[in-house]
């Protein structure tokens, strides 16, 4: 899988961009605040439908425009695709794939797949935990195109019935509604995030044991909301009934607080390293150790999932590693995938690849 070649206009720093990377590493480089993050950020948003520094659509859009159009050609499964998204200040985004306009935008979910480590990353094991549940989300996305669509019903249920609750009343009639609307799109979600962790749990101890060069072993628990029970790989329709249940078991408690106190929004995800918290017990090195093989490890697992590696996008990570890590983490890098790395200093990166300045908002070979 790789961009053959990617336009922008109106997005972010780029009036108008058209740029042919590189089938391999490519190496972005120039200052601090020139772009290079943006021209990773457009890629990932055709590949998952949303900006990895979580912000809203229309702050995609330059400050000038009324309209940000993000197109790509996209070798994907050995065939050749045109990917078209318009973000737009006002209305709904626009979606076309291969010249034919999309009804849902979701349908472009699986047509190119990327998996980006970003310097907040480095914190992925000791911040909180709804970021360990988004990044169980991305993967899911990245290996079952439908999850999308799951995981934006799952946000739209819980959005209606916490806004039932904030109302102040008690009508447990009604809140059956919202209990059984929540219930199952949450069964879905959760079906998922177990089967992401049946898959990780093996690339991710190999990946660590790359990064840190040592032995340990590697897990991610994951304690559901509503009990002692952690997350296994019962069916959707299994997750659905305990959720329904544990939903009708909180609703005193959801009228007191306003809020729906339990569900897949509530979970916890924690790394594990040799059966410990890592989040309290590892150290700052093999935190960041395991952040490194998170993201390795999500790529390998994609690849093998799919049949073929999906793009590697690294936005300014080996800046923020010692010289033992970085290098560790560019041996660990994969040879067969195309491949962004932004940074300030080519001094910094000890890859090779084609070298790319970007600035003014162009890219220059």
């Amino acid at each position: 899988m790789r961009v053959e070649w990617l336009s922008l206009a109106g997005f972010r720093s780029y009036a108008t961009l058209d740029w042919r990377p590189d089938p391999g590493v490519n190496l972005l480089l120039g200052d601090n605040g020139v772009g290079k993050t943006n021209l990773l950020e457009a890629i990932a948003y055709l590949g998952s439908l949303k900006s990895f520094r979580r912000v809203v659509d229309t702050e995609l859009i330059a400050d000038d425009a009324e309209s940000a159009v993000l197109r790509a050609g996209v070798v994907s499964g050995g065939s050749h695709h045109l990917v078209e998204i318009e973000l737009r200040r006002r209305g709904a985004r626009r979606a076309q794939l291969d010249k034919t306009a999309l009804r849902r935008t979701g349908d472009l979910i699986g047509v190119l797949r990327a998996v980006w480590f970003l310097p907040d990353d480095l914190e992925l094991v000791k911040r909180g935990p709804s970021h360990r549940r988004e990044f169980l989300d991305d993967l899911a996305v990245q290996l079952w195109p439908g999850a999308y669509a799951e995981q934006v019903e799952f946000v739209r249920a819980l959005r209606q019935r916490n806004a039932f609750l904030r109302m102040g009343q008690v009508d447990d009639d009604t809140l059956s509604v919202w209990d059984a609307r929540l219930a199952q799109s949450g069964g879905r979600v959760l079906a998922r995030r177990g089967r992401v962790l049946q898959l990780l749990g093996p690339e991710l101890t190999a990946a660590y044991q790359e990064i840190a060069e040592e032995g340990s072993e590697v897990l991610v628990s994951y304690d559901v909301s509503w009990g002692e029970s952690t997350l296994g790989v019962e069916s959707a329709a299994q997750f659905t009934d305990g959720l329904l249940e544990a939903l009708e078991k909180s609703r005193r408690r959801d009228y007191e607080r306003r809020v729906t106190t339990v569900g897949p929004h509530r979970d916890e995800a924690r790394f594990l390293l040799d059966g410990h918290d890592a989040r309290v017990h590892a150290s700052q090195g093999e935190q960041r150790s395991l952040a490194l093989a998170a993201r390795l490890a999500s790529h390998r697992m994609v690849g093998d999932a799919m049949g073929e590696p999906p793009l590697l996008l690294l936005d300014d990570v080996f800046s923020e590693l010692d010289a033992h890590r970085a290098k560790a983490l560019a041996e660990a890098l994969p040879g067969d995938t195309q491949t962004m790395i932004t940074s300030a200093r080519r001094s910094e990166l000890p890859v090779t690849g084609a070298s790319w300045r970007v600035g003014s908002g162009m890219v220059m070979a």
